[in-house]
């Protein structure tokens, strides 16, 4: 990257904002990366804004990414710039009963955010670890709830930069995927409408899930969440335990034997290690099953 294109993303972003040569193990839930040539965590809309125009102009490859929950990074790291909206865009505030939340604000929080208020809906998200744009971008849910159940608008940046509104309706959220996936899109707020409840009720189930969850799910251990997503008529998990392959490892990337639909990061996995792994679960599952399971975590960088 040239002198003056790092000069004019040190000035749009501020000189607290911005890293060069990040390591981005840091930056994800799997602890597994090499670093990022640029990474920036902008704390306003208009940084964000005057980023991507550099990134657009100079033809820099920009990858928008949330706390890495559901991110596998290279061992090679990123080229380009890495764009983290995260702790430093997480605002939120409360009108009746909605919620306007900024993109970076964890939706764990958010669903707290939700019960100190008296607000209801919003219980099944308390355990997922995902910032409110990723959880949008692809329709997140646990627990018989997803975000389209609440959603009641999004802002988002269009690839040309153009700030816009989509109502629920207009996002097409599906299972994992949505509009602003499909489009390149980037959310910025949502807008989220719930129910007047009793927070006695509220907190009881959210510690019900939290309780589920720390029964059923490797939460101990460094992972990306759910490996693969749902194959239609199928469990994921169930197909990979099946399969013979609880435990299974290559280096310290491993089946969980909790929970045969995570894999998991015992120390220190490589990002190899866990392709690896990733793909002898996928050829084990299809030569005995028949089925075809698509990643649920998402690949970023040089491999």
């Amino acid at each position: 990257m040239e002198e003056h294109v790092y000069r004019l993303l040190l000035e749009a972003a501020g000189k607290e904002y911005i890293a060069f040569e990040e390591p981005m193990r840091e930056h994800t839930t799997f602890r597994v990366g090499g670093n990022a040539e640029v990474f920036i965590a902008p704390d306003s809309i208009d940084k964000i804004c005057r980023i991507l125009d550099i990134c657009r102009e100079y033809g820099l490859p920009c990858h928008v990414i949330g706390n890495g929950s559901n991110l596998l990074v290279g061992d090679r790291g990123v080229r380009g710039v890495v764009l983290q909206i995260y702790k430093n865009f997480s605002g939120m505030s409360v009108q009746d009963t909605r919620i306007w939340v900024q993109a970076g604000a964890l939706l764990a929080k958010t669903a707290v955010f939700a019960a100190e208020h008296g607000l209801t809906g919003l219980e099944f998200a308390s355990g997922i670890p995902g910032t409110v744009g990723g959880a949008v971008t692809m329709n997140a849910g646990a627990y018989g709830g997803e975000m389209k159940d609440v959603i009641s608008q999004v802002r988002i940046l269009d690839p040309e930069g153009k700030l816009r509104t989509f109502s629920v309706e207009e996002l097409q959220l599906g299972y994992r995927t949505s509009l602003i996936q499909k489009q390149g899109c980037l959310v910025v707020e949502a807008e989220l409408a719930l129910t007047r409840g009793e927070p006695e009720k509220i907190y009881g189930r959210m510690e019900e899930l939290k309780a589920a969850r720390k029964e059923k799910q490797p939460i101990e251990f460094a992972s990306a969440g759910s490996t693969f997503k749902r194959p239609e008529g199928y469990f994921a998990g169930k197909l990979i335990m099946d399969a013979g392959l609880r435990g299974y490892s290559v280096g310290d990337a491993q089946v969980s034997e909790k929970h045969c639909g995570f894999v998991i990061n015992r120390g220190e996995a490589t990002a190899a290690q866990v392709m690896e792994l990733i793909e002898h679960i996928q050829a084990e599952v299809l030569l005995k099953f028949g089925v075809k399971l698509e990643m649920e975590v998402k690949r970023l960088g040089d491999f």
